[in-house]
């Protein structure tokens, strides 16, 4: 018996042994009054992004192996903070109807979640509704701000069952919020009160000056402090520009390029290239400072596919077309059909700030144009389901020349094929359909009338 017994016991510890480890969390939970079919989970770096299906009854799940940290939870209209790390399962339910007065977060590891839907609430009732807070003087804002830090951290002091670890990042988190806050300011009073001269005080920003701007730990954690490392590099790239007279895009990467933490480094230079390869105006410099300074083959990868693709679009290639694209003033209308004469293109959306700005200024040199040798197409890719705020828009704003809705929004051809990846942008084609500028200036920019005259238009 004795020798059974042993027996047992060593298929016990091997059974043990050979138990796989949980590397993974869950997430689930139900959805009442759903009006989606699917969610967004991506983390607050940008860096991890997935679609979880939801069910016909509300309900979803999936399981995730992600490194942990703090995760949106987005269904196109309401999105809450979740906390992952291995071994949680947190449960998220709520009234799509009724969101803030619904929602519940249970399970293992959601006593973080439940915090951070707490902070965000305080937060919000101490800032107040809208932009008025930014309209404050400079001692009553950073008194604020200051408050809210201090009442937030008296918040995560007091709540149980969270990790000290978690809550000595949390209060560094903390700070660089009232830092980010000091930081935006300037920019953000000056835009609310319309004051477009106004200057902060000097020494508003002491206390930054200290700042550490190669913290890893606290650029994965905060996204904060990520602002605050993006903002000084950009600050330090017009500082370079201006001393070498190169580009503000090229400038950046050699700034950033210059970081000795890798990851922080590697960040900064691929957040910035995704967007920028798209819109710079000298690629091959670009593309190979991008290159000669990453060091995540990854992101190069990326990079260089995007220049592939950018090549295929450059000055002098046949332009990507748009076939059958709804016209407002009815039937529909292709790139095609407009051979013979210049092409601008105007890639915009209803709910795109920077694109209505351009509305007065489009409207301007088309009534200079109008008759002459170029139309002026504005193709919008606001969803299908905003197809009746686009209808509105037209006819609200007066939009002139060719009105167009794009058949797949972001996923049209004509889109992809130029790699938009932001809006407004503008493109210029020849009457032979072969691309004149894939990205030309902007009906605000003197630089339009400018290439126009060089046309002879």
């Amino acid at each position: 018996m004795k020798k059974i017994g042993l027996f047992i016991a060593a298929i016990v510890v091997i059974s043990c042994k050979n138990e796989t480890p949980i590397d993974y969390a869950v997430v689930s939970g139900k959805i009442m009054n759903k009006g989606v079919s699917e969610l967004t989970i991506r983390s607050n770096n940008q860096v991890f992004k997935k679609t979880l299906n939801v069910l016909e009854d509300g309900s979803f799940e999936d399981t995730l192996r992600v490194k942990k940290g703090i995760y949106k939870l987005y269904d196109g209209k309401n999105i809450t903070e979740v906390y992952i790390d291995v071994g949680n399962n947190v449960n998220i339910s709520y009234d799509a109807t009724d969101f803030s007065n619904t929602l519940t977060i249970t399970g293992i590891g959601s006593k973080i979640s439940n915090y951070l839907y707490a902070k965000g609430i305080k937060e919000r009732k101490m800032k107040g509704e809208g932009t008025r807070v930014y309209e404050l003087k400079e001692m009553p804002y950073k008194a604020k701000f200051s408050e809210i830090r201090t009442t937030l951290e008296q918040l995560i002091d007091s709540t149980e069952g969270i990790s000290e670890e978690f809550k000595v990042k949390e209060r560094r988190g903390l700070n660089y919020y009232y830092l980010g806050k000091l930081n935006i300011y300037e920019s953000y009073h000056a835009h609310y009160t319309k004051n477009s001269e106004f200057k902060i005080s000097e020494g508003f920003l002491d206390e930054l000056k200290e700042l550490n701007f190669e913290k890893e730990e606290d650029f994965i954690f905060s996204t904060d402090y990520k602002n605050i490392v993006t903002s000084h590099f950009y600050e330090e790239a017009t500082k370079l520009a201006e001393k070498d007279s190169i580009a503000e895009d090229i400038a950046f990467l050699k700034a950033a390029g210059a970081i000795s933490n890798e990851f922080i480094k590697n960040s900064l230079l691929y957040d910035n290239a995704k967007y920028s390869v798209t819109y710079t105006e000298d690629l091959e410099t670009f593309y190979s400072t991008f290159k000669g300074l990453s060091t995540n083959e990854t992101h190069k990868k990326e990079i260089t596919e995007s220049y592939n693709k950018l090549i295929a679009v450059a000055k002098g290639q046949p332009s990507p077309k748009f076939v059958g694209y709804e016209n407002y003033t009815g039937g529909t209308t292709s790139l095609d059909d407009l051979k013979g004469k210049y092409v601008y293109v105007d890639v915009w959306a209803t709910w795109c700030g920077p694109c209505k700005r351009e509305i007065p200024f489009l409207k301007e040199i088309e009534k200079k144009y109008h008759g002459k040798n170029i139309e002026f197409v504005s193709i919008s890719v606001d969803k299908a389901k905003d197809h009746g705020k686009w209808l509105d828009m037209v006819k609200e704003k007066e939009l002139k020349g060719i009105q167009l809705f794009s058949d797949k929004d972001w996923e049209s051809d004509f889109v992809k094929g130029y790699l938009i990846k932001g809006i407004p942008r503008f493109i210029l084609i020849d009457p032979n359909g072969i691309i004149v500028s894939s990205n030309a200036p902007r009906p605000s920019d003197d630089k339009l009338i400018e290439t126009f005259n060089e046309l002879g238009i």
